[in-house]
């Protein structure tokens, strides 16, 4: 558990909450998508961009740059004892294909908030404040998700996720070279005294509830496993219809599987299939091969054991129905997260002292904080977002829901960075 510092903040210390804004604003400018959201993902020009413009604020905030060999962004605002581990804050810039403006973004600039408002009012901390953008969070362009952090807490090797492939056949390795994010600094040497990410809820419970602000005390476990079914391209006219070995039959049998299996094991349970490709992907030719993602995910590792299982067993039994090849990888996976007792009781605090509506809540997505809290005591601050609408470009949240997840993150850093004078 992570030692709080000497004396909580005031309740009237809050930050420039329209500065924040601006800042979600002009980042959203880079990358943009077709729908008012975002695509600007990992290793692009796009994501470079806008570590470019990151770097030049946290400059401008008098912070120091390191980026480890994953390419993640760590910018240091000294703290008064040069021996204190530093109190960390970080979250992601890349985002989905079709993802939103806050997803992520928000957690990385609130944190560059929180030390632009400590600069404005003075503030000195005895530990250093760290803001982080970890690399790849989003696992879309390259399997999986939250891979820096995974790195970074010794869940994958460097070498294994520089040879990770996208649609192209590109290796990350080299395309984080190629946008010039490559950086020297062995990745996980770092040690952190704890690390704060401010999140949107990413679902509908905290605006359903009326609450502005989830002290998130748990996270969802998860497995993702690619299944690739095999069978035999045919014409889809002159066929006879029990003659044919259809993937894409296969496939759409086992997508319903996935759903009852995951409504078999409610409550808190939840399954589905979301990333799918058929080949040869012609209007007129039978699949002869389908690859899809099933998505499981559960807080309790009993329920998330037994689903994998149960998916597992009912995709080899529609493949031997249908004649069909079938093999399954898990492209990831993390277990279920109980987060820093003490800084959720920090976070807590905060959230009370502010003055703010709020309720614990388990995280339903995977976060960077769900690896770094192997290495270091973690937790996770929420703010609601608009129906519960995330991985979309109609993400929404309200410039107040952003500022008060900020103030909550600002009073816990605080807390336990350790105010000076």
């Amino acid at each position: 558990m992570a030692a709080a510092g000497v004396g909580a903040p005031g309740a009237n210390l809050t930050v420039d909450g329209a500065r924040l804004w601006d800042s979600l604003m002009e980042m959203a400018q880079i990358g943009p998508g077709v729908a008012g959201g975002n695509n600007r993902q990992t290793l692009t020009d796009a994501d470079s961009e806008g570590r470019h413009l990151f770097a030049r604020w946290c400059a401008d905030a008098g912070m120091t740059m390191g980026v480890d060999a994953m390419g993640t962004m760590f910018a240091t605002r000294a703290g008064t004892d040069p021996d204190a581990l530093p109190v960390y804050i970080g979250s992601h810039l890349d985002t989905q294909p079709t993802g939103g403006r806050y997803d992520g973004v928000l957690g990385v600039l609130a944190g560059l908030e929180v030390v632009r408002s400590m600069n404005d009012l003075g503030i000195r901390t005895r530990h250093p404040i760290v803001v982080a953008n970890w690399t790849n969070e989003e696992g879309t362009r390259f399997a999986p998700a939250m891979m820096a952090s995974g790195v970074f807490a010794g869940v994958h090797t460097l070498d294994w996720a520089y040879a990770r492939v996208d649609a192209e056949g590109k290796r990350f390795g080299d395309e984080l070279a190629r946008i010039g994010w490559k950086g020297d600094e062995a990745v996980g040497a770092r040690r952190m005294h704890a690390m704060f990410e401010l999140h949107i809820e990413q679902g509908p419970i905290l605006e359903a509830e009326g609450r502005e602000i989830g002290v998130v005390t748990h996270g969802q476990g998860l497995w993702w496993l690619q299944v690739t079914l095999t069978g035999r391209d045919a014409h889809t006219g002159s066929t006879p219809m029990h003659m044919r070995v259809n993937a894409g039959l296969g496939m759409a049998r086992i997508v319903e599987r996935v759903h009852q299996i995951a409504m078999a094991h409610q409550p808190n349970a939840v399954g589905a299939v979301g990333h799918v490709n058929v080949y040869p992907n012609s209007r007129n030719v039978i699949p002869g091969r389908a690859v899809f993602t099933v998505d499981i995910r559960s807080p309790e590792q009993g329920k998330l054991d037994a689903m994998r299982a149960e998916v597992e067993r009912a995709a080899h039994a529609v493949a031997r129905e249908l004649g069909l090849g079938c093999e399954i990888e898990a492209v990831g996976h993390f277990d279920p997260v109980t987060f820093d007792p003490g800084l959720v009781t920090v976070v807590r605090a905060a959230a009370e002292r502010l003055g703010y509506f709020h309720m614990d809540i388990v995280s339903g997505a995977g976060h960077d904080a769900c690896w770094i809290n192997r290495v270091a005591p973690t937790v996770m601050i929420m703010c609601p977002c608009e129906g519960g609408l995330s991985h979309n470009e109609a993400e929404a949240i309200t410039p107040e829901w952003a500022k008060k997840g900020c103030d909550v993150l600002f009073h816990s850093v605080l807390e336990t960075a350790g105010v000076v004078g």
